[in-house]
Parts: structure tokens; sequence; C-alpha cells
């Protein structure tokens, strides 16, 4: 894309708000496309997708500013992408900088850190290295570099993905199936999609493949009881109640009333009767309580560290903290302990982040485990297979950006074995 001088000030200006880590980066991007709202499509896309690929390598950037300032930020940026010719950028730049660039140009990657080639805090990159070699940190830190596709899930109550690839041929949008999940679709491009006629009728969801394809891992049925834990704006709620053929109950429960609310339209346009939404305390909360021993299924996508979602919330890597992990997996074990009493005798209990962090994820599960001895762990690639998902990552679920195009993942599922105790802790 053309860089324009309004372009490169107003770029500037919004990485200088975003560097500030007041908030989330994606909602100062979208405070300030509302202040410029005259801005053109070409000009937001530009400067939200230039903003996007400096956070996501914001450790190497910094490390090469030397002087860290939002200016010399993006100057940094641009010597880094090799698209962008340096001589035609020097209306742009004052004395000195033109040299300066040149140099961040050549400066070899190979011999710096690897959680500054990864793009990863080094307190990541240790704890990656006790289970990954350094070529696969490097592998997924490059992975997380680059944004993430868009993907939609065909809501197979009102469609199926051959209506969903007609229509969006018709109207010029590039599209394909996704290589994993039966109901999804990958888009080309970041079209605006939700004002698109298969949007506004709810035949289709925003949905990353990962997250579709966790719901398949609950194998859900026309009769089930089923619970979504940890429910957010309802996205895999909606996912899971459609393959119901919208039968059967599903509860969304979540903390955030605000986040339950965000469910409502989506929940209207989907056509689904089988939803019940409601906010709870916590994992404590007594509707959680009534409904215990009664329930076939529960997903439980956890609150988590997100690193999995670097390549949409790259602001995270520099939030996030060591001691914040392991708090979280003190509430992940608390969440799933509670979750876990819902369940009927051979009930499923299907535990998820997207985390890489064994702390989040494999430790969890050993330490329920072992306070749990009447569950037992299933096959996950097995419970795919049987629902002609060719996808085999072992008895868990692992998905990676740089392996399988998708958010990272981590999913386990276990059954409650028949005729034992519901152990109330």
């Amino acid at each position: 894309m053309h860089l324009s001088n309004v372009r490169f000030n107003l770029a500037i200006s919004v990485l200088s708000e975003i560097v500030q880590m007041q908030q989330p980066a994606d909602v100062v991007l979208g405070h300030f496309f509302r202040k410029h709202a005259k801005l053109g499509a070409s000009d937001r896309s530009y400067i939200a997708d230039s903003v996007f690929a400096i956070l996501r390598r914001r450790l190497l950037i910094e490390h090469l500013c030397h002087d860290v300032t939002p200016r010399r930020m993006f100057l940094a940026y641009l010597a880094k992408s090799p698209l962008v010719d340096l001589d035609r950028l020097s209306s742009y730049l004052r004395p000195s900088e033109k040299q300066w660039m040149d140099e961040v140009r050549s400066t070899p990657e190979e011999n710096l850190s690897l959680a500054l080639r990864s793009d990863l805090p080094e307190w990541v990159t240790k704890k990656l290295a006790k289970f990954m070699d350094a070529s696969d940190i490097l592998a997924l830190g490059q992975g997380l570099h680059s944004s993430a596709p868009l993907d939609l899930r065909v809501n197979t109550l009102l469609a199926n993905r051959e209506l969903v690839l007609s229509e969006l041929a018709h109207r010029n949008i590039n599209a394909s199936l996704t290589p994993f999940s039966p109901i999804g679709v990958r888009l080309d491009g970041k079209p605006a999609i939700n004002r698109d006629p298969l949007f506004l009728s709810g035949k289709i969801e925003v949905q990353d493949e990962g997250s579709q394809l966790l719901c398949f891992l609950l194998e859900p049925t026309r009769h089930d009881m089923i619970v979504d834990f940890c429910a957010g704006a309802g996205g895999k709620t909606l996912a899971i109640g459609a393959m119901m053929r919208s039968q059967g109950r599903i509860y969304a429960f979540d903390t955030s009333e605000k986040r339950i609310s965000r469910l409502k339209p989506r929940l209207k346009r989907s056509g689904l009767s089988n939803v019940h939404a409601q906010p709870i305390d916590s994992e404590n909360d007594l509707k959680i309580k009534r409904l215990h021993g009664k329930i076939d299924k529960v997903l439980v996508d956890a609150p988590c560290s997100g690193l999995g979602t670097l390549r949409r919330n790259p602001d995270l890597k520099l939030r996030l903290t060591q001691s914040d992990a392991q708090e979280l997996s003190e509430k992940q074990l608390r969440i799933l302990n509670s979750a876990a009493k819902l369940l009927k005798n051979g009930g499923r209990l299907v535990y998820a982040t997207c985390s890489f962090l064994p702390e989040e994820n494999e430790k969890v599960v050993e330490r329920f485990l072992e306070q749990n001895p009447n569950f037992q762990q299933l096959n996950c690639a097995q419970i795919l297979a049987n629902q002609q998902v060719v996808l085999d990552t072992g008895k868990n679920l692992k998905l990676y950006p740089h392996l399988h195009h998708t958010d990272g993942f981590f999913a386990v599922a276990l059954e409650r074995m028949d005729n034992a105790p519901i152990l109330l802790k």
C-alpha cells in the first residue's frame, strides 16, 4: 500500500496512544477511527495493519530503536519491511534517520536472542524450551508474526458451505473450505463481512477454525443437556446449539454480564431456540449448583493467558507476567472442579485454553485427575475421527498457528466414569 503523508502521521499518532498500554490496542484503534471518521477504508486498513504488525514484532523493534519513540518504532517497522523502498521515504525523514534505517534493515536477526527473534517474552521462551526445541519455538514465534485469517462458521441450521461459498463468490469475495472443520469457511483478505446478507441473516458467524474444532470434542447430540461454562460472547455456544439442531438444551454461563449481553443479537440471528444464556457471580453460583449431576456435557474454555491469540492481540505479551500465568492456573483448576460436578455418570468434560503453557494445560489436567479419580481422559484424535474430522495431534488437541493456521489451542476430553460417585469438594 502507498504511504501518504496522512498515513505516516496518523500511524505514529495512534501508535503513541497504544504504547501507553492504558487500553487494548483494538479498543484504542476503534476510538481513534471514530475520532477520524472521514478516513477512507484504505487508509484505515493501512494504519491498522501497520500498527498490529509493529505490535507483533514490538520486542525486536524496540531493541532496534535504542531511543524508543512511536516515530522510531514506525520507522524501524518500515525499515524491516522488505517491500518498502527506503529511498522513497526521504521526504518523511529527518537528518540521520535514513542512515539509521539502512542500519536497521541490514541488522542480521541470526545473532539476536531467541526471545527477540521469536518476539516472545524471555520468560515465555524459557518455559517453552522445557518441551520445545529452539527451532520449534522460533517457528511458533514467526507464525505469530503474521495476521490471522478471517474464518467463518456456517450455521448449519440455516445454510451449508456450498451455499455460502456460492453467495460469497457472487459478491466477488474469495473464500475456501477450512482444512479441518467441516463447518468452516476461510476468507481471502478481510472484507467487511458484518454487513454481508449472509451475516445479517445468521447463516454465518465469524469464528476461528480452532474454536470450531473445540465444539466437535463435545460430540453434541440432539437430546443432550450441555453447559458452556465460560461462554463469553457465545461463539462456541451458537456452534454447539446448531450441531444439536436447536434441540436439547444448552446453558451459556459467564461471569461478565457485558459478554453475555453480546450473545443476544447473535442468538436472535441464529434461529436457535435451545440456548439459555445467564450471567453468574462465580463458578460457585447457585445457578451452577442447581444443575449438579444433571448435565451430559460441559465445555470449559477457561480464562487463560491468551498466548495462542497473539496474532490478534499482540499487546497481550507485554501485559502478561509470569505470576499472572501462575494465578490463572489456580483459577483454571477451581473452574474445572466446579464444572465437573455438573456431569451425570458417563458425562463428558472438555477443558480448553488458548495457551501454549503447560502450567495452564497439562499440569492443570494432571492436578484435576489427581483430585478426581472418577474421571478418565479420552483420545481427542479419535473423537474427531468419529466425526470425519481428519486431524491427529495425539490424545490432547494441540493447535499451533504455524502448523494449523488457527489460533493456538490446547484441549482435553475427560469422561466421568459410570457408577462413580460425584465428588463434592
